[in-house]
């Protein structure tokens, strides 16, 4: 699944720069995490980056896009250009 952020958020910004896929950005009110973009740090992690930094715990793992752990490493894959042809 791709993780989420909740509106407990307290825009502290430390997860944006924790994501290895850029799959967190600036949203309106609080941060926003991309699904498309979002791996939970599969390929380039053991644990989702953004989860260990956050002080509050407002990023879970998103019930609408649920993914297998081989599913996001294929979207690692393909994110990263290591796609079989």
């Amino acid at each position: 699944m791709a993780l989420m952020i909740t509106d407990e958020c307290i825009n502290c910004d430390v997860c944006e720069p924790e994501c290895p896929n850029q799959a967190i950005s600036q949203g309106e009110d609080i941060y926003v995490i991309d699904p498309k973009l979002c791996t939970e740090c599969v390929g380039h992690y053991d644990t989702p980056q953004c989860v260990e930094v956050c002080p509050v715990s407002c990023i879970p793992l998103n019930p609408d896009y649920p993914e297998t752990r081989e599913e996001l490493h294929q979207k690692y894959l393909k994110l990263s250009g290591q796609e079989a042809a």
